[in-house]
């Protein structure tokens, strides 16, 4: 099993966005509030900063803040606008995988999703896609889609900051494109799609194959002791 990375030090890899003048908290120490405020189950930046506030000096010291005071409502609100968000997802996603065993980690499902409660009236909700260790179930990654890419485009994108080698991949149809096997092979994994009409002359030539339970009992003739005898 690799070596556990420490929170603050996944995080201390993320670009900090504020300019130097003013600024007061270390990002490190501020992101990590956010972090473990998250983990138990505050959603807003009010509550962020209230549990903050709540588990005082020593909470704020052991996560690197200069005084005992943590941020604000309003810090979190300014900071969460301008943080480069794939930076931060992929410090947290290299944290997340180095506290698991590489065995749950094996599996990796790729999926998209709408993320609930992101509608905004007409504005359609934030789709992201993810890689999902199940055995773990923990996110590994994430990546949002937006208005000039597609779940399969934000595959790739995921597949480059993963680790692929010795992972399997798993997904619907959707993410069977000859791009994204490509770049799961060149790094060293092994995939698993479905195939639906989206790849009609893929699944022409699957279709004219032999079906499995066909490849199961052709193998079963030949190597039974009747087929080796004759």
């Amino acid at each position: 099993m690799s070596c556990s990375l420490s929170l603050l030090d996944v995080l201390a890899t993320v670009p900090d966005p504020r300019d130097n003048r003013g600024i007061r908290h270390p990002l490190p120490a501020v992101l990590g509030l956010a972090v473990v405020a998250m983990l138990t189950g505050c959603k807003s930046y009010q509550a962020i900063a209230q549990f903050g506030r709540d588990k005082g000096p020593a909470l704020a010291h052991a996560l690197g803040f200069r005084r005992g005071k943590t941020p604000t409502k309003s810090t979190y609100s300014v900071l969460f606008r301008q943080i480069d968000v794939a930076a931060f997802e992929a410090a947290l996603g290299r944290w997340v995988a180095s506290r698991l065993p590489p065995e749950d980690t094996t599996v990796v499902a790729l999926d998209g999703k709408t993320l609930r409660g992101s509608k905004d009236g007409e504005v359609p909700g934030q789709h992201l896609v993810a890689a999902y260790a199940s055995a773990a179930s923990a996110v590994l990654a994430q990546v949002k889609v937006d208005a000039k890419t597609n779940e399969h485009k934000a595959a790739l994108q995921l597949l480059g900051v993963l680790s692929v080698k010795g992972r399997v991949f798993t997904g619907d149809a959707i993410f069977c494109q000859r791009d994204v096997c490509k770049a799961i092979h060149a790094g060293g994994g092994d995939y698993v799609f479905t195939v639906k009409d989206n790849q009609p002359s893929l699944a022409i030539d699957i279709r004219a194959g032999l079906s499995w339970e066909d490849q199961q009992r052709r193998a079963a003739a030949i190597f039974s002791p009747r087929g080796q005898a004759g």
